[in-house]
């Protein structure tokens, strides 16, 4: 796997290799996490319905959603006190343990333990999330977005083969005595612990700690302690191999007991900032709301022995979209501007609700309109994660981070809870206008007019 990462004047030559070196880790693990999460959630909903019947496997899916949204909050504490390394390991190893309680629930029948197993298991996917955000602590500004869209792109691949393992896993699950559809999860278990394991042992040095090195360097800060102090600079001698650590220049603080409120605070106060949270968690919302439907909608056109046949591959379509062009997005947005690619994102997700919205009977028409939901979801995502993370300062980023991707995961939960009420009372037409008209206020954020002088929304200026 090659990557980008050319030195340019915006990024010192010794921050090169340790940036092409981080990248490729993350993209390995992205792999290794995303057949984790993914062969996890194919079987899920199935395995939950053995347990605890069809009516509860949505809440049980729902809970690794929300699993995943609330662990943001723990682990924006570890990244912000010691850095990405341990941040991303504990994600992880929450979400092998998860992953190791739903192969208990499956041999007890306990839907309770299965409830626990599943929300635990949302760390898997929180880990994979808050990765994308430890490819721009050392980027190059004018390649910020194209080095996180390689690791968006890079669940491309998990995502893909997972499906290719879940058989496998199931049966080799069997061969140990556990019981039907519970193997994935043991599979999903290991792949976790390896992810974890690989963080630990080789992301030296740590990205968000070197940045914050390099950034309280550049304004001269006297050493401190706490976060960005003396601890954090013994840390990051430590990790680049000194012999003895050596005290270096504290980077900017966010304060005793910062957490997401401090992160809240900076955000409100930021338009760019605002602008990036709102474009990642609206795209999300209406992803889910739409394509959550999807097979629903299908199902009443076609008989049951077709259905799913044509549903793989309306949804593969629309995994295609939202990852597959992840890079040429990140390429987009670096030459044309963050907002400029959020605007493109609005409107693919307005296209793609009013194809999928008037699809009817159309099976090609509704993958037509998935497939463009993927796209602006991919635009929204890689555009707006890049923004809010050059829009805010160091110290206060990884709470920031940590906010948006809680957000993103409860409107996605809140999404799939309500489209479902939204189908059977009043269809798919309707449930595609609702979340066109969710829209529009993401669409009124990006056209707000800049302030002259306000902070540089196009990613051309550094911060921190």
């Amino acid at each position: 796997m090659t990557t980008d990462v050319t030195t340019t004047a915006s990024a010192p030559p010794d921050i090169v290799p340790i940036q092409r070196r981080t990248l490729r880790l993350l993209f390995s693990t992205q792999i290794i996490g995303g057949i984790g999460v993914t062969i996890g959630i194919a079987v899920g909903g199935l395995l939950a319905a053995e347990i605890a019947g069809t009516a509860v496997s949505g809440l049980v899916l729902s809970a690794a959603v929300v699993g995943g949204a609330l662990l943001a909050i723990p682990v924006t504490r570890i990244i912000t006190r010691h850095g990405r390394r341990p941040g991303l390991a504990f994600a992880y190893g929450v979400g092998a343990v998860g992953g190791a309680l739903v192969v208990l629930a499956a041999t007890s029948g306990s839907i309770p333990l299965l409830f626990l197993g599943m929300l635990m298991f949302g760390g898997g996917s929180a880990a994979n999330l808050q990765a994308r955000y430890a490819a721009v602590d050392l980027a190059a500004p004018d390649r910020r977005a194209r080095q996180l869209s390689l690791i968006v792109w890079a669940t491309t691949v998990g995502a893909v083969a997972a499906p290719n393992f879940a058989a496998l896993a199931d049966r080799a699950g069997g061969g140990l005595g556990l019981p039907p559809l519970s193997g994935p999860f043991a599979f999903s278990t290991v792949a976790f612990l390896l992810a974890a394991g690989v963080l630990l042992l080789l992301l030296r040095p740590d990205p968000l700690l070197t940045a914050r090195r390099l950034a309280a360097a550049r304004t001269g800060a006297d050493p401190g302690t706490g976060p960005g102090g003396t601890g954090q600079a013994g840390a990051v001698a430590a990790e680049a191999g000194a012999a003895t650590p050596v005290k270096l220049p504290a980077a900017p603080s966010a304060g005793r007991g910062a957490g997401l409120r401090a992160g809240w605070l900076v955000v409100r106060a930021q338009p760019a900032a605002r602008l990036g949270v709102a474009a990642v968690a609206v795209g999300h919302l209406v992803m889910v709301a739409v394509m959550a439907m999807a097979p629903v909608h299908l199902r009443d056109h076609y008989p049951v022995e077709d259905v799913l046949p044509v549903v793989g591959l309306v949804l593969s379509l629309h995994i295609a979209g939202m990852y597959a062009l992840a890079p040429v997005v990140g390429w987009l947005a670096d030459r044309l501007g963050r907002r400029g690619v959020i605007l493109g994102g609005v409107g693919m997700l307005l296209a793609a609700c009013a194809v999928a919205g008037t699809a009817g009977h159309s099976t090609v028409r509704l993958a037509v309109g998935l497939v463009l939901l993927g796209l602006g979801w991919s635009a929204t995502m890689v555009a707006g994660s890049t923004l809010l993370s050059e829009s805010v300062p160091d110290a206060i980023r990884p709470h920031a981070q940590g906010l948006s991707d809680l957000l993103m995961g409860l409107a996605g939960a809140l999404a799939g809870a309500v489209s479902g009420f939204v189908m059977q009372w009043a269809g798919y037409p309707v449930l595609s206008l609702l979340a066109a008209v969710a829209v529009a206020p993401l669409l009124a954020l990006a056209l707000r007019p800049v302030r002259p002088g306000a902070p540089d929304e196009e990613g051309r200026a550094k911060c921190g």
